[in-house]
């Protein structure tokens, strides 16, 4: 019988796209690990959010921001996209941490670029140094990938560059595909930070527990929360999407066991606007790593 980590190429390959997976359980010192590709350096997308919640939530910690202050935000001025926030016709007022449940529920790409202008990229960058995370980088926010995208492409507007990514007679190279220009991780780093949000080791036991809240919000059920369609099984995780790139990183938990963190990222021979073979194929790849590891319950 093939490897499961075999199973797991053979996954991504049917499906029609480069694919990299880590899975691990949340304890202090794992016996068992699954991987594929797990060291190497892949394409956040909206992955980034989950580093900048945990920056937002240390200044919760320290009193910096008031999580129940209300701030402003008025959409024509934020950067677009297709939830949220973002896709709002008049300014709204809402609390910080109902921004942060807005930026994670639904990826609100409007919400998340006020979160990172109240905190800053160094905020982000000091998380990513405390938790270890050497493989992982934060250079912007969707604000930043859309100018990207419109230079590389010689768009005259962020929609016209997204249009032009998800159009496959078009041979676009475009540095948000780059993990050396890109905002850029690795499946590792990303189990190891779901790691310390659930053990209580990023920020107090109060804001984990917030975070832990609000990415068991996250609405999409196509990806990682496909794999464990069963009830009582708690999937909580942030979703990332640019073009060809697909990812989710998760900690699934079955009813009176340890909880499981995997991240799975993809890269995918299309763009298609939907690409639901290669979602399914994240669901399948995380199914696979975390039947592997609560078969052997390290």
């Amino acid at each position: 019988m093939a490897s499961v980590e075999q199973r797991i190429r053979d996954t991504f390959r049917d499906a029609g796209a480069a694919g990299w997976l880590h899975a691990v359980p949340v304890v202090d010192a794992p016996s068992r690990e699954i991987g594929v590709g797990a060291d190497e350096q892949v394409v956040m997308a909206s992955v980034y959010k989950l580093p900048l919640l945990v920056a937002l939530c240390q200044r919760f910690a320290d009193g910096t921001i008031d999580p129940t202050a209300t701030v402003r935000v008025h959409p024509q001025s934020s950067s677009p996209g297709p939830t949220g926030v973002a896709t709002f016709l008049d300014p709204v007022t809402l609390s910080w941490r109902d921004l942060a449940a807005s930026m994670i529920a639904v990826s609100d790409n409007a919400a998340a670029d006020v979160i990172l202008g109240a905190v800053g990229l160094d905020a982000v960058r000091d998380v990513l140094t405390a938790c270890g995370l050497a493989g992982t980088k934060v250079v912007g926010g969707q604000a930043d990938i859309e100018a990207s995208l419109v230079r590389d492409t010689g768009a005259t507007s962020a929609a016209e560059a997204f249009a032009l990514l998800a159009d496959n007679d078009e041979a676009l190279t475009v540095s948000v595909y780059d993990p050396a220009f890109a905002s850029a991780t690795t499946a590792r780093d990303m189990t190891r930070l779901l790691s310390h949000v659930w053990s209580d080791a990023v920020v107090t036991p109060e804001q984990c527990a917030l975070m832990r809240r609000l990415l068991r919000q996250q609405v999409w059920p196509h990806r990682v929360r496909a794999g464990f369609p069963h009830a009582g099984v708690v999937v909580a995780g942030k979703t990332g999407t640019i073009g060809a790139i697909r990812n989710e990183v998760a900690v699934v938990t079955f009813p009176g066991e340890t909880p499981i963190a995997v991240a799975v990222f993809t890269f995918a021979a299309r763009a298609d606007a939907a690409l639901p073979a290669v979602d399914a194929a994240i669901g399948e790849c995380a199914r696979l790593a975390v039947t592997e590891l609560r078969s052997g319950r390290w």
